[in-house]
């Protein structure tokens, strides 16, 4: 085996990333306090062809030189808006016809390995605050909560490492199909 080098990647320029068709999700995430986080998010989205990134409530935006340390430049190529009001961007994305689906611990979650998606449909994935979760307001008018099955007694992750499982689980599936 040899790794490749950078010029073997075939990488898209910005440009090029911007016109290239995105895959038919977005991420929000809602008052997410790292800035590293925030920037671990732009990277996962940009590899995913994520089509929008949300940045809801507290959540930092670019330009932020925390948020660029993780991203390493992602924040130029992926789309990305600030919305104060989250529960007002989730009914926003349902009437455009998203699924909403947040991703967090509650009573009738549905586990991720028996999360099915439908390739013709538009999903919105909520990620919430390190600390509290998704706030109430945004599970209230969500379609659904994702969960991810852990086995140990922390029974959290990092919004980063929660952002590129449900990406990657999102991508694996519908390519799958």
């Amino acid at each position: 085996m040899r790794k490749l080098q950078m010029d073997e990647l075939n990488r898209l320029s910005v440009e090029e990333f911007q016109e290239v068709e995105k895959k038919n999700f977005c991420l929000i995430l809602d008052d997410v306090r790292s800035m590293n986080n925030v920037g671990s998010a732009f990277r996962t989205a940009d590899a995913f062809a994520v089509e929008k990134i949300y940045l809801c409530g507290i959540t930092g935006t670019p330009p932020h030189r925390e948020i660029e340390k993780t991203a390493l430049g992602s924040t130029d190529s992926v789309a990305w808006e600030h919305r104060a009001d989250i529960a007002a961007l989730i009914t926003e994305l349902k009437q455009n016809g998203y699924t909403v689906l947040a991703v967090e611990q509650v009573e009738n979650s549905l586990q991720l390995p028996d999360f099915q998606p439908e390739a013709a449909k538009k999903y919105a994935f909520v990620f919430g605050n390190e600390v509290f979760g998704v706030n109430d307001a945004a599970i209230e008018v969500a379609d659904h909560c994702l969960e991810i099955p852990q086995f140990g007694t922390k029974h959290s992750l990092n919004i980063a490492v929660t952002v590129g499982i449900i990406c990657w689980d999102y991508v694996s599936k519908v390519m799958a199909r």
